[in-house]
């Protein structure tokens, strides 16, 4: 549910034309490091979700602008926005769809390395999984139900719209990127190097 509820949720088109004049709001990219690094909207700053949520009454000082914030999808984005505005900060408002809506309606990206997105990998690690522990089932009585328990857990995933295995490849380097912390960020949203 989003605290702002006058404030419809923001499409891709629309954020185009509010950063056209190159003085619209601030924008907030909530993913990881390296999902930033991978491709992400010119003019946003990084902060990681989790940065976000640990730091917010401290962030709030830097922020007091209208404020964008983006993922991905929108999910993570839209639990950033609630941490924020229970930190008092007005002025919040989510891209809908995230980066993805964004690129499928054509806006421009800064592009990094490629790598894989988390829920490619998630569904690589839970498919190889199911797929192992399902053949060794056929040697090894019990070996099975690993792969049950993994199928157990994407539902519950879906259903609570979070995902364990998701949060658990974020913390691998590969996914961490460069360290951001709160001086840097604090560093970037001032403007200084």
């Amino acid at each position: 549910m989003t605290l702002h509820a006058d404030k419809p949720r923001l499409g891709p088109a629309d954020l185009r034309d509010l950063t056209r004049s190159g003085e619209g709001p601030r924008l907030l990219d909530v993913r990881t490091p390296g999902e930033f690094r991978t491709a992400h909207i010119p003019g946003s700053y990084n902060v990681p979700l989790d940065t976000l949520r640990e730091h917010r009454a401290e962030l709030r000082h830097h922020l007091d602008e209208d404020v964008i914030l983006i993922c991905r999808s929108g999910i993570r984005a839209a639990q950033a926005e609630q941490a924020l505005a229970e930190a008092g900060l007005p002025n919040l408002r989510v891209l809908d769809g995230g980066v993805m809506a964004w690129e499928t309606a054509g806006g421009p990206l800064t592009r990094g390395p490629d790598r894989w997105d988390l829920e490619r990998q998630v569904r690589l690690v839970a498919g190889a999984l199911v797929l192992v522990t399902g053949v060794a089932g056929v040697f090894v009585p019990g070996v099975h139900l690993i792969g049950t328990a993994v199928g157990a857990g994407l539902a519950g995933a879906a259903l609570t719209n979070t995902c364990a295995m998701g949060v658990l490849l974020s913390k691998l380097p590969y996914n961490r990127g460069p360290r951001t912390d709160l001086d840097t960020v604090v560093a970037a949203l001032r403007g200084t190097p």
